[in-house]
């Protein structure tokens, strides 16, 4: 049957239908749908979990390879990192059933820290990866990477992007998932990497990358298109953007789609060479299929022009596009009818860019003379309807703390007890990175999942004249946190420890976590007490406190700021997002004496002003009462909320 899917939801049911057994991941934007696709559309003969980071979700998953069983782990790009120990040793022992390891990359970056590429790991590692180029390219690759795992007991990676991840497709999906049956774990010796073995295995790893070569030269998804002398290579989205791009040119160029970029085609590039006179690469977001060309033709010892990222003719960050890449090929191979004809047109903007291209169809017959090769560009005026074409860009709009999130009430009580001392305060990934904002201006350091906690600590052993705060909401408390805490107890470090615990994964979606005791099956389980985790670990300094009882909260952290050595404090409020509302609030004009201290100090979405005087938006208001309690004149009231 035909579904209309999004790219992620697309790998997920690819996956069922490709008989997976085990699915694990972390949640992390572009990835997260997958694994909630697979937990929605499961019958429960699949274990699906959100695990409590990508290095615990890898392991889960080549355990369960290990069996026999087929078995995926999804993850982001940064979240490779955590788990680049496993994913480092698995490739030398093998496995069994076929394991994939699902990575979504995040060209721009959108909601990432860095732009890193994913098919580097993959080359480090000498793990095989696919690059999908579309939804209904990425449905039908799981499938390929299951069985190219098992024939050749490798785990595979699974690159996608952002765009591919969250763009949708009508895909025909299979209507039957059964999981694949396991043999099970079989003792025999070689799930146990000792050096000898990692040694022979390294040298399987480095035949078979040859090997590899030759096998993916003749993958149907690796091709050649065309019969211009203008060379296109491409991978990945990009491929999508270039058939968008050269629509109605398709006969100046020739297309070489590389959709397995490591081990990297050889055989299939020199005949793509061969074809043709010049060649550009288009891809997201290293020079990695770039990269791979130039070292082939120096090994062939050929002369040969490869342009692309390297020579500064594509953008060297940040995501492509349709139209950059026709602009580029404008640029450098001669006037086009860019977006002519091009399914960019209904796609993105219909009518005004076939209106577009059909002033760019009259430049280009007034310039029908000219060599195909020659250098020259769109015209002025074509350049200026080109950018009048599109809508305007957006109103920046910086995003903050939801009205009533808890995080705002623990920051501000943090602020107001440290008022005139010497206090640094490191933060983390999660809601509670928008801390950093004015008003509230609490976060000082940002640097990866749980490094908040250890950063503290380098701080502190650098300058002990200020107290130093780590904020940790409860999930990355589980997921990264603890090893931190850890640390700190033993080496004495001195340190406030500030967990935000809203009962939720809220910045990915509020998906479960070990606190909450329940998980993405509807399992009840045990809930894992934050409080109790941190007196066994040997803290001794422990409090918990409701963030909206603003006077408590205020004094708790005072509390622990006159103490030495390690102290936490555990702000537990629920999410706003998550709990719905009874009351709000309103302003009594008569009695507001217009200070907008509560604008000025809490910076809430739902408070404004209007005539000089403080405003409530009833409709953005969950009643968390923060504002009333720091109201100088008591002026803001409650009122019920009609169900």
């Amino acid at each position: 049957m035909k579904e209309l899917l999004m790219g992620n939801e697309a790998v997920a049911l690819g996956a069922l239908a490709a008989g997976v057994s085990v699915v694990s991941g972390y949640p992390g934007t572009p990835s997260t749908e997958v694994i909630e696709t697979v937990a929605k559309r499961n019958d429960g003969s699949v274990y699906v979990e959100w695990s409590v980071n990508e290095k615990a979700a890898l392991e889960v998953a080549a355990g369960a390879s290990y069996a026999g069983a087929r078995s995926m782990v999804t993850m982001k790009q940064v979240g490779l990192n955590v788990a680049s120990d496993p994913l480092m040793c698995v490739n030398y022992i093998g496995v069994k059933g076929g394991m994939i390891v699902y990575v979504a990359d995040d060209p721009g970056p959108i909601s990432s820290q860095t732009e890193q590429d994913t098919r580097h790991f993959a080359k480090y590692a000498k793990i095989p990866v696919f690059d999908c180029s579309s939804p209904e390219e990425a449905y039908e690759l799981v499938g390929k990477a299951f069985d190219f795992s098992e024939k050749y007991e490798t785990p595979v990676i699974l690159r996608s992007t952002t765009r591919v991840c969250h763009s949708c497709a009508s895909i025909e999906v299979s209507e039957s998932f059964k999981p694949k049956p396991a043999e099970g774990f079989i003792k025999d010796g070689k799930w146990v990497i000792f050096p000898r073995l990692s040694y022979l295995n390294k040298i399987k790893l480095e035949k078979r990358e040859t090997e590899l070569k030759d096998v993916f030269s003749s993958f149907t998804l690796n091709e050649i298109k065309g019969k211009g002398k203008i060379g296109i290579a491409c991978g990945g989205i990009c491929f999508s953007y270039v058939a968008d791009a050269i629509a109605g040119n398709e006969d100046k160029f020739t297309i070489f789609k590389v959709a397995t970029p490591y081990p990297f085609p050889e055989r299939l590039a020199e005949k793509f060479i061969s074809r043709v006179d010049k060649i550009i690469v288009f891809e997201e977001l290293d020079p990695v299929i770039e990269d791979s060309l130039i070292y082939l033709l120096g090994k062939k010892g050929m002369s040969f022009e490869i342009r692309g990222k390297r020579t500064g003719d594509v953008p060297c960050a940040g995501e492509l596009s349709a139209k950059i890449i026709g602009d580029i090929l404008s640029e450098k191979y001669g006037t086009m009818t860019v977006f002519e004809n091009s399914s960019f047109s209904s796609r993105y903007n219909s009518g005004s860019v076939s209106n577009l291209g059909s002033d760019l169809q009259s430049n280009s017959n007034s310039n029908s003379n000219s060599n195909s090769n020659s250098n020259f560009n769109f015209n002025s005026d074509s350049k200026a309807d080109l950018h009048s074409s599109f809508p305007p860009k957006p109103p920046a709009r910086p995003p903050v703390l939801c009205a009533g999130c808890p995080h705002r009430a623990s920051f501000y009580a943090v602020k107001k007890a440290m008022a005139g001392k010497k206090a640094v305060f490191c933060g983390d990934i999660g809601c509670y990175t928008l801390g950093n904002a004015a008003p509230l201006n609490m976060v000082d350091t940002c640097l990866c999942m749980g490094a908040g906690i250890t950063v503290a600590q380098g701080i502190g052993r650098a300058d002990d004249s200020s107290v130093n705060f780590a904020f940790v909401g409860d999930s990355t408390f589980f997921a990264s946190g603890m090893t931190g805490i850890v640390n700190a107890i033993y080496n004495k470090s001195n340190m406030v420890l500030v967990v935000l615990d809203n009962s939720t994964t809220a910045m990915t979606g509020h998906q479960p976590h070990p606190g909450m005791g329940i998980t993405v099956m509807g399992d009840v389980t045990q809930a894992v007490d934050i409080e109790k985790i941190l007196r066994a670990m040997g803290a001794e300094f422990v409090r918990t406190a409701n963030p909206f009882d603003y006077e408590t909260a205020v004094a708790v952290i005072k509390e622990a700021a006159d103490k030495k050595g390690f102290r936490a404090v555990i702000f537990k409020a629920p999410c706003a997002a998550i709990v719905k509302s009874k009351k709000s609030l309103f302003v009594k004009k008569n009695d507001c004496i217009g200070c907008l201290k509560c604008i000025r100090e809490l910076g809430c979405p739902a408070l404004s002003v209007k005539d000089g005087k403080a405003m409530i938006d009833r409709d953005l208001c969950v009643g968390c009462g923060l504002c009333s309690r720091i109201c100088p004149k008591k002026c803001i009231g409650e009122e019920a909320i009609d169900e």
